[in-house]
């Protein structure tokens, strides 16, 4: 049985840890994310995650057979190194 998380579910993931840095947003998050949540995620479309993806400008991509999926640790990761430092730092 799958367990999808809704839009809500991980736009409170993101919030919570713009809140509290460093704070494993990742523990709301499934180890491997499918292309729609990583979508959902980076405010996407799933076309401009298959051309990141076919880019290589994606992290954590695994194929499995003829699924895509994205583990969410390598992405929040790279999320963390591509932000702009914020004028507090």
């Amino acid at each position: 049985m799958r367990k999808f998380l809704s839009h809500s579910q991980l736009q409170h993931s993101t919030d919570h840890h713009a809140r509290q840095p460093g704070a494993g947003r990742a523990q709301h998050l499934p180890m491997l994310l499918t292309v729609d949540e990583a979508a959902d995620l980076l405010r996407t479309t799933r076309r401009a995650i298959y051309v990141m993806i076919e880019r290589r400008h994606l992290p954590g991509v695994v194929r499995i057979r003829r699924r895509v999926l994205v583990r969410a640790d390598d992405l929040l990761q790279w999320l963390d190194q591509k932000r702009a430092p914020s004028p507090e730092e």
